[in-house]
């Protein structure tokens, strides 16, 4: 099956499309709404926004215009993660609703467990859990079918499951070849929750690796070809992200298999990007 076709299911029984379309970086306005437009022309069911990104307007007019039905798009946007009062979760909630225009979300992630700006300084346990309860809720008044986080680690994972009754559904992640998060992955596979990869293309940085180049040819592919399968293979959602059409199509273009032996080497391969990684807001 085609993996735009295809879905996970979630573990509150909500079915997610294995490969969504990712709008990080991408500028409001008509760069946005064509890049929607031709990933939806493309086959792509599942969209992928935030509140900061700024551009949740141009993205829900493009799902609008194109007429799919309300129930074929899958529609993520994140809550900024500068809230952490639990009385400001409904008002951004609201705000991201009417930018998109939309009477609800599919998925609604905790964008970060810090501010942007305080990043890795401390732990946020309480302020979180305060923050989760209120998304929690959100969810039940059916703001959102599925909640979720973005750049938990272990650690932030662990304190929600330690002090509320409902799992993150998703933790959306930096995640590419060279850099997979085993510790994440491995707490979040405990809880029964899906990984999804911003980034799976490094922001570019894995694509004039000479090997992975070598290694895409071999398969007929090209690098950010290989780069997806590679998340898709190992059981992590990709959201990738093009502005031109022939880029957004040649992304769909997913119907090989890596085989055990090149996902071993895929899976040992060194960070290609270390620089990127610690500096981004996806």
């Amino acid at each position: 099956m085609n993996p735009l076709q295809a879905t996970y299911t979630l573990n509150d029984g909500v079915k997610i499309p294995t490969v969504g379309f990712g709008t990080w970086q991408i500028p409001d306005g008509d760069v946005a709404y064509d890049a929607v437009s031709f990933a939806l022309d493309a086959g792509y069911r599942h969209i992928d926004t935030a509140y900061v990104y700024g551009n949740e307007k141009s993205v829900g007019r493009a799902i609008r215009d194109f007429g799919l039905p309300r129930s074929e798009v899958f529609v993520t946007s994140k809550l900024p993660a500068e809230v952490k009062t639990a009385g400001d979760v409904r008002r951004y909630a609201d705000e991201t609703l009417s930018n998109l225009g939309l009477d609800h979300l599919d998925l609604y992630l905790i964008h970060a467990p810090w501010p942007w700006g305080e990043a890795g300084q401390r732990h946020w346990d309480s302020e979180n859990t305060a923050v989760w309860q209120e998304m929690i809720r959100a969810q039940q008044d059916g703001l959102s079918r599925s909640i979720g986080v973005s750049n938990f680690d272990a650690h932030d994972l662990q304190n929600l499951l330690d002090t509320t009754s409902v799992v993150p559904a998703v933790d959306q992640i930096k995640y590419y070849i060279g850099f997979t998060e085993p510790i994440i992955r491995q707490a979040a596979k405990a809880a029964g929750i899906l990984i999804e990869a911003y980034s799976p293309l490094a922001t570019g940085g894995i694509l004039n690796q000479p090997d992975l180049m070598a290694m895409a040819k071999r398969y007929n592919a090209s690098v950010p070809q290989l780069a997806i399968r590679f998340c898709l293979q190992n059981g992590v959602l990709p959201l990738p992200k093009a502005t031109s059409q022939a880029h957004v199509v040649a992304n769909t273009k997913l119907d090989f298999t890596i085989s055990d032996a090149d996902m071993a080497t895929l899976n040992a391969a060194p960070d290609a990007d270390p620089t990127r990684h610690n500096k981004t807001q996806g």
